[in-house]
């Protein structure tokens, strides 16, 4: 961090950053991706380490950190829970004390959100939630920066962050870490989440941690919760680790899959995402993923530029 920085920064939560923080980050992933496009060498930081631990695996979130890091002249350490103690035969708040003396920046991608708590309370350099059970900000990150490119750039290229306020992003499926994180972003940036859920697997604003229900509405009919949206986004109907529930799952959520008629109903323009792996016919059909309001391609390569932005911003402060 450069003099009269704030002081080393972690990021496990979507609301550990401020509005004016998220401008600045998307417009630094702006500016970060046209010099990747355009082939221009950009590395703030080299010499600079980042440890990767996995505790779930992921094929987009470490390609996307790990080649993001590279690009940005730094170097990567991969540990998966095969070959590193955390949480295991050595307390986390141990691994944490060493780890973070040997690199600049750690991610983790785990179960409980307490585990990644824990270990940022012990770590001496930035720790950034890569998901959690709890939370996936990251993701979040990319779909916004999406969303803006796509719907919020004025003629010169420029980042306007106003284009989420008022806007409706409806969530369809599971009350998981993505719907957690689209709440504690609506709070933030000022946009309304639709939810639709099946019973008995309803959001817990308590686990999201937001103040205003005024973000989100919550509809028992999917297709109602897509009724002008700006944005359907949804995600697995079982993510990694309840995998013992997903025969139960399969049939509690036969309603949720976004289709043409949900896409139908949203506004004209709407965009869909999905964070992906998607599988077709359960959460989207074939036709609304690979259809032309699909944004799930750009999404799924902007989390590398948000990222990249992400990382300049723990390590070196604002640029400029």
């Amino acid at each position: 961090m450069k003099p009269g920085d704030s002081l080393m920064r972690h990021y496990l939560q979507f609301k550990d950053f401020r509005a004016e923080e998220y401008a600045y980050l998307f417009e630094r992933a702006s500016i970060i991706k046209r010099r990747f496009k355009n082939y221009e060498r950009y590395q703030p930081l080299a010499d600079r380490t980042l440890a990767m631990i996995f505790e779930k695996a992921s094929t987009r979130t470490r390609v996307s950190f790990e080649a993001g890091m590279y690009q940005m002249g730094g170097s990567v350490v991969h540990l998966t829970t095969g070959d590193s103690q955390l949480g295991r035969a050595e307390p986390i708040e141990d691994s944490a004390r060493v780890i973070s003396r040997m690199v600049d920046l750690v991610m983790i991608r785990t179960f409980e959100q307490t585990k990644i708590e824990r270990f940022a309370a012990h770590s001496r350099v930035p720790v950034i939630n890569g998901l959690t059970n709890e939370y996936h900000p990251c993701q979040i990150l990319a779909d916004l920066f999406t969303f803006i490119e796509q719907r919020g750039m004025d003629r010169r290229g420029v980042i306007d962050l106003d284009c989420l306020k008022g806007r409706v992003v409806a969530w369809v499926g599971d009350g998981n870490n993505m719907a957690n994180t689209w709440l504690q972003a609506a709070e933030i940036l000022g946009f309304t989440v639709h939810v639709s859920t099946p019973s008995g697997y309803e959001i817990d604003p308590a686990v999201a941690g937001i103040k205003n229900a005024s973000c989100y509405k919550v509809f028992k009919d999917p297709l109602e919760a897509c009724r002008g949206a700006d944005l359907v986004t949804t995600d697995v109907w079982t993510s990694m680790g309840y995998e013992a529930e997903n025969e139960a799952r399969r049939t509690a959520f036969a309603d949720w899959c976004v289709d043409a008629e949900m896409m139908a109903v949203a506004k004209p323009d709407a965009l869909f995402m999905h964070c992906l792996p998607a599988h077709r016919g359960e959460e989207v059909s074939a036709e609304v993923i690979d259809g032309p309001q699909s944004a799930v391609w750009d999404e799924a390569e902007n989390r590398m530029h948000v990222q990249k932005a992400l990382m300049e911003y723990l390590l070196l402060g604002r640029i400029g």
